[in-house]
């Protein structure tokens, strides 16, 4: 039961992801001409996505590079406890982590999204100028990038919880699918 509940999540993020990819291309070819008003649509709805994961301290795939390659984050270790076998210890640590994790990214990820919304806020108020725009994408980008170090650290640290063959059962898990 707890395995498809996994299935279903890791899913989908999976549709989540291949969504943001495929929005962004959408976007990115309607611009220049070769798009359809569902491409805009789809890329809303990624926005709308992303807006609520990070507003809840989430990453949205921010510490992908880090799961991927062995480096598992506190919440998907959690979710796979049982068939991690993770001791009464490694579970309180990892639980710790999630927590602190999600206490330092929370405020940081208020930050990206109010730097978001200041950035779409110059188009749409019709403000937007070269110098306005530079300083926008350097603010979300100053922002998403403090969002994703926490979530990044927090992978490394993880890592430490788990044994090397903790570490086997949760890549294959995550990205095996077995």
């Amino acid at each position: 039961m707890q395995q498809r509940s996994w299935s279903r999540m890791v899913t989908s993020t999976a549709v989540t992801v291949v969504g943001l990819f495929g929005a962004a291309s959408s976007v990115a070819w309607g611009q220049h001409g070769h798009g359809h008003a569902g491409g805009h649509q789809a890329a809303e709805a990624c926005s709308a996505e992303f807006d609520k994961v990070v507003g809840e301290g989430r990453g949205f795939g921010l510490a992908f590079a880090a799961d991927q390659n062995g480096y598992p984050g506190p919440m998907h270790v959690l979710e796979l406890k049982d068939r991690l076998k993770l001791t009464a210890d490694q579970e309180a640590k990892a639980e710790a982590l999630m927590h602190a994790m999600f206490s330092e990214s929370k405020p940081k990820s208020a930050r990206l999204l109010e730097a978001e919304a200041k950035l779409r806020g110059l188009f749409a108020d019709r403000t937007a100028d070269d110098a306005a725009v530079r300083a926008a994408v350097a603010e979300v980008e100053r922002a998403r990038s403090q969002v994703r170090l926490v979530h990044l650290l927090a992978h490394l640290k993880t890592r430490d919880l788990l044994t090397e063959d903790q570490r086997r059962i949760y890549h294959e898990a995550r990205w095996s699918g077995r």
